[in-house]
């Protein structure tokens, strides 16, 4: 299946609301699932974003609709960007093609 990264920043009212954040990521993990994907792994990080999730959806129709807000809360707390990220072996595929 397709890998996705997900980066996110937590706004003004994510950061108000911090206790309740990963609660709410638990939720879009369990989403995930109920889409045909699987969530590999969460974690919040330094730097410009706040959390990294990394995910595998059968096509980018589905990972993209995850990303998409659920409810209005989780698009006030965080913003999020979505990369489709591809295996070395994918990588190697395309780079062959190159003239």
């Amino acid at each position: 299946m397709p890998v996705y990264i997900f980066l996110g920043k937590l706004t003004e009212e994510g950061m108000k609301n911090i206790k309740d954040v990963p609660a709410d990521i638990q939720r879009g993990n369990e989403n995930a699932e109920a889409m045909g994907g699987k969530v590999l792994g969460v974690y919040g990080v330094m730097g410009e974003y706040d959390f990294v999730a990394i995910a595998e959806f059968p096509t980018d129709e589905e990972a993209v609709a995850f990303a998409l807000p659920k409810d209005p809360k989780s698009s006030l707390w965080y913003r999020t960007m979505t990369l489709r990220a591809f295996t070395m072996e994918e990588f190697s595929k395309m780079v062959k093609k190159l003239p």
